[in-house]
């Protein structure tokens, strides 16, 4: 990563000043503050982080949506704990999903008998698309 001002003053005068962790210590001529680079980590696209959020709103859990997407639950469930997402507390439905490629879903909408009776989200996924339908528990 390349270094353009202090952080803590926004000058452009530093200095090298060591090696701390195996990380270029550097030191700002003008405020005398230390500072290192930071690590670029590994990044997810925004793209999957909010079609994971879509998918944890539309009631999935944290394990069917990394095997959906492919990525960690772990990193769903800190997205839904940084975003302070809450779902709503509905009982009387059960969503449940499918993953289905363009000619499985002109199918799908062709036949007349599941398009009543639950509520159907369709989101694309890639080269495919997932299809969500609500469907009431039978008591």
């Amino acid at each position: 990563m390349i270094i353009e001002q202090c952080p803590n003053c926004s000058s452009e005068r530093y200095v090298k000043s060591g090696i701390i962790n195996d990380r270029q210590r550097y030191k700002c001529k003008d405020c005398s503050y230390f500072f290192t680079v930071n690590k670029l980590g590994k990044s997810i696209d925004n793209y999957y982080v909010n079609k994971a959020l879509q998918l944890y709103l539309e009631g999935l859990t944290y394990r069917e949506i990394e095997r959906i997407l492919g990525i960690s639950h772990v990193s769903v469930l800190n997205w839904v704990k940084k975003y302070n997402i809450k779902r709503p507390q509905n009982t009387n439905y059960h969503p449940t999903y499918k993953i289905l490629n363009h000619e499985e879903l002109s199918k799908y909408f062709s036949q007349k008998s599941n398009l009543s009776g639950a509520g159907t989200l369709v989101t694309e996924l890639g080269d495919k698309f997932m299809l969500i339908k609500w469907e009431r528990f039978k008591n």
